[in-house]
Formats: C-alpha cells, structure tokens, sequence
C-alpha cells in the first residue's frame, strides 16, 4: 500500500470514530431527556428601575454676570495750584476718613495770612480811634462847639474804617480757605488706588492726585435682561456668587436704561461689609425660572445615546414571560447635575431601567431590584 492510500485511509477512520461520539452523545441527550432532565434556564438580569412622572414646566438655574463697583470713587485734586509738599501714601494704601492725603507747600499762604492779619489788627485801631473821636464831637455838636460838616466827616470815616476791617477779615478768611484747601484729605474711609503725581510736583487746580475708592458700601453692578429685570423687587434678598462662594444680597434699584451694546439694563444689589470683593472683580447673579415644557425627569444613567440628537431609554413592561425591556426614544430638554429633564414617547409614571442600559437589549427579561 502506497502513502497516498495509508492517508485515505486514515481519514476515513477519523470520519468514522467522529460520526460514533456524534451518535453517542445524542443517545445520551435524548436518554436524559426522556428521564425528565431539561437545560438550565437562564437567570433573568437584575436591574434598577426608577419612575418617569409627567409635568407641564420645571425650574432651572439661570445666571447673570456682572461687576462689582465701589459706592463711591473718585479722583481727588487740589482747588488751588501749589508744590506738592507730602504724599505720604502708596497705591494700595487704606487711609480713614479725615486723613491726610496729600498737602502743598502753603509757605506763600500763611505769609500772606500774617500780613492780612496785621492790616486787619491796624484796620480795627483805626476804627476804634475813629468811633472815640465821632462819639466826642457828637457831644461837641450838641453843644456847638464843632460845626456839623467836622462831625459828618469823622462819622463818615469810621464807617469807612468799620468797611475796611469787614473787607480786611474778609479777606483774611479767603486765605484761611487756601491753606485748608492745600490739605487733601479723604472724603470717606477707602483706599488710595493711584497716585498720579509725586512729592515735588506742581499741580494746578483740578489735577487729579490720587484714585481713591471706598472701602465700604460695595455694589454689584449685573446686566439682566429686560424681561427678566420686570420681575426683580427692590428690598428683596438675591443670591450672589463671588469666587464660588454663595451669599444673599438686597436689590437697591434697577436702571430704567438699556446698554446699547448688551441690550440689557443694570440690577445693583448691596454687597454686604463681610464680604471681600474687589471693584471691578466679577460677580454672579443666581436666579431660578420655571420654563414651559411637558416632560419629566430621569437619571443621566438611564439614558442610552441614539441618532439624530435624540436617546433611548428602557421602559419596563410586564408580559406573560415576566418583566422585559422596551425602547423608547427621548429628547433631552435640560441637565441639572446627574438628572436630565426629558420628553418623547414615554407615558406618565412607566417605570424605566435606572442605570446599566448598555448591559441589556430591547425585549431583554430582567428582574426588578426596586424602583425609585
């Protein structure tokens, strides 16, 4: 016998002894089967199921950025030119109401107060010696001893004196005004935010010397939208947030103006003296609107991504053969956090797989763990 028939018959042997176990394992089979034995029935998928109940609107959170403003800031100069004398402060720098800012050199002005005051100490002798000498001829006169034009000149002359001093002190006061007007000092507690000029420099009348900003009475400045800002009530306490931290805040007024750029009016709330914001630092408006739209909620775990925008979600449905899967589509409307707000073909109050939906197929038997 040749290799190629030893092969031939080789394999036919195989074919033979496979097609015995075939026949022998079916013998088995059916044996056990008649015996009453059956396969093992598959143990049904446990799942959790949470309920899906219709309303007609929900709340969502809105937000509205704005700014935080000093009450009061301004850019503080001199009324009267002069040397910049002492300025003491940097940028930065708190300084309390009545402080010292800045001062000019008023050298010129109390020389001018010392002399003024002199003319005004000669103005004064003058008159009283002339009030003396129109009272004595006032009893001459009386008496004829001194004709009536004398009596009328020294009268006339202490009047005039009497002007005098009223115009000398005057102007006495005026310089007194001057070297209080060459001290700067702060209109309210706040803090030196610029300075614009050094110590040495020449200023003249309403250079700005300094920023200064308060320190208390913070405002925030939040741009809202028209027909949101209808509905805002002065008095009334809002949430703010600032660097993520939440606090309440009263509304102190709404501006009956729109920005033409934004489009939207201004909504200034109070800052309260515990809270640490920066002007200019930006600040939030929290806010709640309910918006119309029939739909409920389900976990974002329930959801399985579909085509087209839209997602599948496993409804539960009793059937002869126990619990199974449905799949329903559904469009999501809103997000808040592990819950999304969703409308389609969902009926009110079905009971829907609450999480693992990539773990099961449509008409899947499962076994409910609970529903919430």
């Amino acid at each position: 016998m040749n290799t190629r028939q030893s092969n031939r018959f080789a394999g036919a042997i195989g074919v033979a002894a496979a097609a015995v176990i075939v026949i022998a394992l079916t013998g088995i089979l059916h044996a056990r089967f008649a015996m009453g034995d059956k396969p093992a029935e598959r143990i049904p998928l446990t799942v959790a199921a949470t309920g899906y109940h219709l309303q007609d609107s929900y709340l969502r959170q809105v937000s509205y950025l704005g700014l935080v403003a000093a009450g009061r800031k301004a850019r503080l100069g001199f009324e009267i030119s002069g040397t910049v004398a002492e300025l003491p402060w940097r940028e930065g720098s708190p300084v309390a109401k009545g402080q010292l800012i800045a001062r000019l050199d008023d050298a010129s002005l109390r020389a001018s107060y010392s002399a003024t005051s002199a003319d005004l100490d000669q103005a004064r002798s003058e008159l009283e010696l002339a009030k003396l000498k129109a009272r004595r001829q006032r009893e001459l006169r009386e008496s004829g001893a001194v004709s009536r034009e004398a009596f009328d000149e020294t009268r006339l002359r202490a009047q005039a004196l009497a002007s005098r001093v009223e115009a000398v002190t005057a102007r006495l006061h005026s310089i007194e005004i001057q070297i209080e007007k060459a001290t700067l000092r702060a209109p309210y507690a706040g803090v030196i935010a610029d300075r614009f000029v050094h110590q040495g420099a020449v200023v003249n009348p309403g250079m700005p010397v300094v920023q200064f900003i308060e320190t208390a009475g913070r405002e925030a400045n939040i741009g809202v939208a028209v027909a949101k800002a209808r509905s805002l009530q002065v008095g009334r306490e809002y949430t703010l947030k600032l660097r993520g931290e939440s606090f309440s805040s009263p509304l102190l007024t709404v501006r009956p103006d729109v920005d033409p750029v934004t489009r939207v009016t201004t909504a200034v709330f109070a800052i309260p003296p515990d809270i640490d914001a920066v002007d200019g630092e930006p600040i939030t408006l929290i806010m709640e609107e309910s918006v119309e739209a029939r739909g409920g909620w389900l976990p974002i775990a329930a959801l399985l991504e579909s085509s087209r925008g839209l997602w599948n979600v496993l409804r539960l449905e009793e059937s002869p053969q126990g619990t199974r899967t449905v799949r329903e589509a559904v469009e999501v409307l809103e997000i808040q956090g592990d819950m999304a707000y969703v409308r389609g073909s969902l009926a009110d109050n079905s009971l829907v797989v609450a999480n693992g939906v990539h773990r099961t197929t449509p008409g899947t038997l499962v076994a409910v763990a609970g529903a919430r």
